[in-house]
């Protein structure tokens, strides 16, 4: 258990770090307004601190910087989120005013609000694109042996998957096939079009169309997708403006890790409520073993639909981060309730 004062000078030695990025030394720390030990006090108080796990010692300074653990102690127990600015909730409140915009724009232009106002990478994890439902389907050849099927959601998400025709299916067969599954699939959750098309579809294209053994296969390689979902990622470089990172091998790692949709959706799909945050090595992988991840979900109902994320360094400003996640998973979940 940490004395009050121990608390103080860790509080104290963390916040200074987070906004330069310098090892804190004691007699810093001595002049400080609301510190009032001596520099020796102090240096026993920060070698006790490490001894314990929560600071570390660089080699070019006599200084101290938190550890993981001394970030995730701060978190847990000395983290207060800050109040927003009226400007911030100006900027919120404008985005989610405009009810004119599709969910998606609104969406992608939220992670990149995210990212400006930070100065980290943004990451949203969109509604589950297999739960929303088909509007219209369209295909339109562009080879004699590929087709582009263009899928348009009730939640005005557009999908162009390319996909492979045999030269057995004519372009009148397509066309039928065009209709029926316009007709028949309309309103069905994307989730369900595997069993439509295996059970309903099928029969129907039986009866209308030659060679539909292979029309069902091609047809599935179209419609079925097993991605998990969208991601929008606002501030991608701005990793590269912190000193963390100058580390080019570091740096392409991180960004390997954004591209690889699957991982990062897996990472951030949780069904935990509230704010949740991964410091350092808690995250599972590599690349993302400097970082730290403050996420929060957006629902509908007690239905979780996405997630808000916010990557940065360790070094992150978590009392106003952790503010501007949770008004903006907040400002989703009511706008996402609105509009569905």
């Amino acid at each position: 258990m940490l004395t009050n004062r121990q608390l103080q000078i860790l509080k104290v030695i963390i916040d200074d770090f987070i906004l330069t990025a310098q090892p804190v030394g004691s007699r810093y720390i001595s002049k400080k307004e609301s510190v009032d030990f001596s520099p020796a006090t102090i240096r026993n108080e920060m070698a006790d601190l490490e001894d314990m796990g929560f600071l570390e010692k660089t080699h070019s300074s006599s200084g101290r910087v938190p550890s993981e653990k001394g970030y995730r102690f701060y978190v847990d127990h000395l983290l207060s989120p800050s109040e927003l600015s009226s400007k911030e909730k100006t900027i919120f409140e404008e985005t989610f005013g405009k009810r004119v915009l599709e969910f998606e724009q609104v969406v992608e232009k939220s992670a990149g609000i995210l990212s400006e106002l930070t100065s980290y990478t943004s990451i949203i994890l969109g509604p589950e694109v297999f739960e929303n439902k088909l509007k219209q389907l369209q295909i339109t050849p562009l080879t004699e042996e590929a087709a582009v099927a263009v899928l348009v959601t009730n939640t005005g998400h557009v999908e162009h998957r390319v996909f492979s025709v045999p030269v057995e299916i004519k372009p009148s067969d397509l066309e039928k096939m065009v209709n029926i599954l316009n007709d028949r699939l309309q309103g069905i959750a994307l989730i369900e079009l595997p069993n439509r098309l295996n059970e309903e579809i099928f029969s129907l294209l039986r009866e209308h169309a030659e060679h539909y053994n292979d029309a069902i296969k091609y047809l599935r390689s179209a419609l079925v997708n097993d991605r998990p979902a969208k991601l929008y990622v606002g501030g991608k470089t701005n990793m590269l403006m912190q000193p963390e990172f100058r580390d080019i091998d570091k740096i392409r790692s991180i960004m390997s890790m954004i591209e690889d949709e699957r991982d990062i959706a897996k990472l951030l799909k949780t069904n935990d409520r509230g704010i949740q945050t991964m410091i350092g090595h808690e995250n599972p992988f590599n690349a993302l073993q400097n970082c730290s991840i403050i996420t929060a979900n957006y629902y509908l109902g007690n239905q979780q639909v996405g997630t808000v994320a916010l990557l940065g360094p360790t070094r992150m400003e978590y009392n106003r981060v952790v503010a501007l996640v949770e008004e903006l998973s907040k400002h989703m979940t009511k706008t996402f309730k609105e509009w569905y």
